[in-house]
């Protein structure tokens, strides 16, 4: 049995991927070139659909599009194993631990600057929150 082809809002709708960003990930070649009908439609399968749901995943997991593409790579290459991938995710969370430890800073800083403000009540020309970040 054929399987059936499915359009690009189709796709859109079953994946939560908008079609602009669907024709994007084409350009960035994450995304085969799908057939096209005579009328110009473009055809996408069931694998399409899969790929962009690997590639929404992704993305919801930190990974950028270079990432991914990475990993889109590596899942054809024979020769990759599963420590190639455990490698940049565990590269990732290292990435992430650091952004956790700026954001972290950057707290502590505003917190600080907050506290600086008591209750609110001067002026904006003598607010201690821009007189530090002015300083």
């Amino acid at each position: 049995m054929k399987e059936k082809s499915l359009t690009i809002g189709q796709i859109a709708k079953e994946t939560g991927i908008g079609i602009e960003t669907i024709r994007y990930y084409e350009q960035l070649k994450l995304m085969p070139q799908p057939k096209r009908r005579p009328s110009g439609y473009r055809q996408y399968c069931q694998n399409c659909v899969r790929r962009l749901k690997f590639i929404r995943n992704a993305k919801e997991l930190g990974f950028s599009l270079k990432e991914i593409s990475s990993f889109l790579s590596l899942r054809i290459k024979s020769k990759s194993r599963c420590a190639d991938i455990k490698k940049r995710t565990d590269h990732k969370i290292s990435e992430i631990d650091d952004k956790i430890k700026k954001f972290q800073e950057i707290k502590r800083s505003l917190q600080r600057l907050s506290n600086k403000c008591v209750k609110g009540q001067a002026s904006v020309s003598e607010c201690p929150i821009l007189e530090e970040i002015s300083s």
